[in-house]
């Protein structure tokens, strides 16, 4: 049977790296997860990395696979046209060991976009059902696939420059519901794109579209962000006046 050669980036507990290579067994069907779950439980168990679904649903598998951000789960050994992959820690987040990153920032710029339907209506009590229509679903349907795997976030260059900066995921959270029609909270969810690690930080290189497994195209969703935003801020000011 033909060889894979596995070059693991490996950090301990004291932030140290190291370049460590195995030789899996290859084939045209196994995954690159598949290729470390093999090094786990043939040849070294200490090999850290999260997974779970293994069908691209959980989000967990994130990691840069030859220098580019991939879901280990779907990216098949075939696909990559080589007897070697180069696998590491995704960028612009902390390392905690070996493959396996700190997401807690992630999930922290996350919360602050408030993910959930806000409604005005009193103690959340409603009359009858919120009721869409098919065309007013198809308005937010593609940016709710986001599986909160960080993909986007280890692509995006002024994520690397700037970890402040609110990212291309939270951004792109915050269209979803600005466009949903049962959302009425637009008000503070646009105040936090407009702020300085905002939309205006957005660059639009167009990397986190790329790399997005699920399709969404953060890019498109922030540039769509950032009229509403236009449209927003003339509403206020003929409010004020």
């Amino acid at each position: 049977m033909e060889e894979l050669v596995v070059e693991v980036t490996r950090t301990d507990e004291k932030g140290n790296q190291k370049l460590q290579s195995f030789n899996v067994p290859k084939d045209k069907v196994s995954t690159v997860l598949e290729a470390l779950l093999y090094i786990k439980e043939n040849m070294d168990p200490s090999l850290s990395f999260r997974y779970s679904c293994r069908m691209e649903i959980c989000g967990s598998c994130g990691m840069e696979i030859d220098g580019k951000p991939h879901m280990a789960c779907s990216t098949t050994i075939e696909s990559l046209k080589s007897d070697k992959v180069k696998v590491a820690p995704m960028k612009h987040y902390k390392v905690i060991r070996d493959l396996a990153v700190d997401m807690e920032g992630f999930f922290g710029k996350y919360k602050e976009v408030k993910p959930y339907i806000i409604r005005d209506d009193e103690n959340g009590k409603y009359e009858s059902e919120i009721l869409q229509t098919p065309a007013q679903f198809d308005e937010f349907i593609d940016y709710s696939m986001c599986i909160k795997c960080g993909i986007c976030m280890a692509a995006c260059p002024i994520e690397g420059s700037d970890p402040d900066y609110l990212g291309p995921a939270p951004l792109t959270a915050i269209w979803r519901y600005v466009a949903d029609s049962r959302d009425q909270g637009a008000k503070y969810r646009l105040e936090v794109a407009s702020g300085p690690e905002g939309t205006s930080r957005c660059h639009f290189v167009g990397e986190c579209t790329e790399a997005c497994p699920k399709g969404v195209d953060p890019s498109y969703a922030i540039q769509k962000l950032r009229g509403s935003m236009v449209k927003y801020e003339f509403q206020s000011l003929f409010r004020r006046h």
